[in-house]
């Protein structure tokens, strides 16, 4: 791990040499995900959340092909400001390290660094999943549940069934907070009921703390649903998404776009509503993720 091109930030080492809680953060919303100035504005609110609650926040990027975990502000803006930052996933780590470009790391590229770092806590606002529409268009964010992410579900543009069943296949414990049912993004609801739920973040540790002793490697999906005053009702997202939908087929959009187009499309079809639940959802998941990360240092103390 010492060749890795990796700079963790003095805060963060810090905070991992003393054992206490961080939480690594993922930068595609800030880049890729929300509307100018709302990148900015959410990236630096997301940080200060989680230091609010006594933890440091580790965001995840590369800039000029150093792997960061904890960026300065500067950094930041030039995640949200830049017009050629890369959208890094596994297989686009190397390219990116390799050319010295600038990146933001999805939920898969952020679990693997900070996996490097040693930050077993993620908060993002929505994995990715199976695409709809059958194939083989399978977010990497899934096999790449090397560690503890906690998010809302997946995103409701994805199969949420298809994806529910691609992680129990392939042994990902999906962990209702709060709720028995998948989240959908946008709403609190899917109908898709849950095995597992919890009520609170020392209920999360046990069972990581348990996979742990059991030696089973891989990450758990802690699904938090949006603020019950934020979320949007299922039928009028439901609607959204198949215009946006076809919208990404007329004009072609594939792969590694498909994600980033059709979140602006729900941007304009919900006249802006989309993303205020967006935000409202990436708050309370950095909050909630603080909570476990702290009931997590606490456990090993």
């Amino acid at each position: 791990m010492s060749k890795i091109p990796i700079d963790v930030s003095p805060e963060v080492d810090s905070a991992l040499r003393d054992g206490s809680p961080v939480v690594a953060l993922e930068s595609t919303v800030i880049a890729h995900g929300m509307p100018r100035p709302d990148n900015l504005e959410i990236g630096r609110r997301l940080g200060q959340i989680v230091r609010g609650h006594g933890v440091t926040p580790a965001t995840v990027a590369v800039i000029s092909g150093r792997v960061k975990v904890g960026l300065s502000d500067s950094e930041l803006e030039r995640l949200a400001d830049g017009a050629d930052v890369q959208k890094i996933s596994r297989r686009d780590f190397s390219t990116v390290v390799a050319r010295k470009l600038d990146g933001a790391t999805t939920v898969a590229g952020s679990m693997m660094a900070a996996h490097w770092a040693g930050i077993r806590v993620l908060a993002t606002g929505g994995i990715g999943g199976v695409h709809r529409g059958g194939g083989f268009d399978i977010s990497a964010d899934l096999p790449d549940l090397a560690r503890t992410p906690v998010c809302s579900g997946a995103k409701a543009i994805m199969d949420l069934s298809a994806t529910l069943e691609w992680m129990e296949t392939h042994g990902v414990p999906v962990i209702g907070y709060g709720v028995n049912e998948l989240p959908a993004f946008y709403t609190r609801r899917s109908g898709l009921a849950l095995d597992l739920w919890v009520d609170g973040p020392e209920q999360v540790v046990e069972l990581m703390q348990a996979q742990l002793r059991l030696g089973i490697v891989g990450g758990m999906v802690v699904a938090v649903p949006p603020p019950e005053q934020s979320a949007l009702l299922g039928a009028e997202v439901q609607a959204a998404i198949d215009q946006a939908l076809d919208m990404a087929q007329v004009e072609g959009v594939r792969g590694k776009d498909t994600t980033p187009f059709l979140l602006r499309q729900m941007d304009d079809l919900t006249s802006g509503e989309s993303v205020i639940v967006n935000k409202a959802l990436l708050e309370n998941n950095a909050k909630v993720a603080s909570h476990i990360a702290l009931a997590l240092s606490a456990s090993v103390l």
